[in-house]
């Protein structure tokens, strides 16, 4: 198949039609996503899951408009943020939590470094900022000379498996070089990072439950990556170099006037990599493909790269990263768009929903390079929760195209595309077989 077409026949979740056709969550459903969220926004932008609320006897609530989004998220009172809930339970059992069982490295590393919200922005300004944040278009150089070194792969063919031999490897990469991963060892960090964002591919519901068999061997996975990550650590603190981990074993964290503990720097590690390598890669997978489907966009940004900002940002509106999660809980009895919402409600945020609203957005499935204020889209949410590495992803996916609109002259879909997704709660298409011509 060379071009692209719906693919219902291949999905076991049929497309809806109407309200009660709509299901976001079980198996196939990212094939409909889009196709549900216009139902949602026509009858039920608060979208009520019964019986899966955050507290007993409460409900979950699926809010689809942006408006709502973007008041939940700016306001952390009124609407706790769950990891935040169970740090402060941790927080006033006391004791070590990174002595709890089983317990998670970046959570364990939440309790000691950024229990509540100040503690939460300096954590971010002085241990992630420097590297991820604002301090991440210092490593422009390096993506741009590695995004060369996976095109130079398979430049010659003129053909590419998109996924795996590009949109994949260059994050992966990328965070390599700034944790200061060894580069022989990158296959363990697919391997740890699988293992990490395991919940959110395989879990059920609005709140991503892994069956206890997969919490099992998840948790092998990631004591593997804790144990790895320790070795990685005492090496650094032997031999610093120019990288992230090195930096984390040496540097003064002002708030609690002391350096960090291995295990502190270990969680924080953890949540590079599950922060880290996914949003590139299913920002990439899904950006080539409106290249290819939105005829004259390709020659008006390699014609005009002052452009090429507007079209990541379009794409990341357009075809969300992370299309949702369960966040948030009310703290008391809300209301969204007329429907009111018990104290204890678990608030699955649909950042995609939000996204294509067509009460925040003209033209919401339009691809518009001039789009006035673009950035206001919720991919990497908003506020003093707005994604820590935001800005290098943006980093990497400007770099990325670049490269790839210096060195190809467009890209076209191959042959045996399915154009299925995984599943879960993050728009990651499987596999994607191109055609091109070198740039002359």
């Amino acid at each position: 198949m060379t071009g692209k077409t719906p693919n219902d026949e291949l999905s076991p979740l049929p497309c809806p039609h109407k309200l009660e056709d709509v299901d976001l969550f079980s198996p196939g459903a990212p094939e409909h996503w889009y196709e549900a969220y216009d139902i949602l926004h026509k009858e039920a932008p608060v979208y009520r899951i019964p019986g899966e609320g955050f507290e007993p006897g409460t409900d979950a609530f699926v809010l689809t408009r942006h408006e709502d989004i973007a008041s939940v998220v700016r306001d952390e009172e009124r609407f706790p943020v769950i990891t935040s809930a169970i740090v402060r339970q941790l927080v006033e059992a006391g004791g070590d939590p990174f002595e709890i069982p089983n317990m998670n490295m970046m959570v364990a590393s939440m309790v000691n470094l950024r229990p509540n919200p100040p503690l939460w922005r300096s954590h971010r300004q002085e241990l992630t900022d420097p590297w991820v944040g604002p301090g991440a278009p210092r490593h422009e150089p390096m993506v741009t000379q590695l995004a060369n070194e996976l095109v130079d792969k398979w430049i010659d063919k003129g053909k590419v498996e998109w996924i795996s031999e590009f949109a994949m490897p260059l994050p992966q990469m990328v965070m390599a070089n700034v944790l200061g991963w060894p580069m022989s060892d990158l296959h363990l960090l697919k391997y740890f990072g699988d293992g990490c964002v395991k919940a959110f591919v395989y879990g059920s519901k609005h709140n991503c439950i892994l069956p206890d068999e997969e919490v099992v061997s998840q948790q092998a996975v990631l004591k593997e990556f804790r144990d790895y990550t320790a070795d990685l650590i005492a090496e650094k603190r032997k031999q610093p170099q120019e990288d992230m981990i090195s930096f984390l074993t040496e540097v003064e964290y002002s708030p609690l006037k002391r350096k960090l503990t291995d295990n502190e720097i270990n969680g924080i590690v953890y949540a590079m990599v599950i922060g880290g390598l996914e949003t590139t890669l299913y920002a990439l997978s899904e950006q080539v493909q409106l290249l290819i489907e939105r005829p004259g966009v390709w020659d008006e940004i390699k014609q005009d790269r002052s452009k090429l900002r507007a079209f990541t940002e379009e794409g990341m509106r357009l075809r969300s990263p992370t299309q949702g999660l369960s966040t948030r809980i009310t703290s008391q009895e809300e209301e969204f768009q007329g429907v009111t919402v018990p104290k204890g409600s678990y608030l699955h945020l649909r950042w995609a929903a939000a996204n294509i609203d067509p009460k925040e957005w003209d033209d919401p499935k339009e691809l518009k390079l001039d789009r006035k204020a673009g950035t206001r889209h919720l991919a990497f949410s908003q506020g003093a929760r707005v994604c820590p590495g935001a800005t290098l992803s943006r980093v990497e996916q400007m770099c990325a195209w670049n490269v790839i609109f210096d060195r190809i002259g467009e890209f076209r879909y191959g042959e045996n595309n399915t154009f299925m997704h995984q599943p879960g709660i993050m728009l990651g298409t499987l596999a994607l077989n191109l055609e091109f011509d070198p740039a002359t």
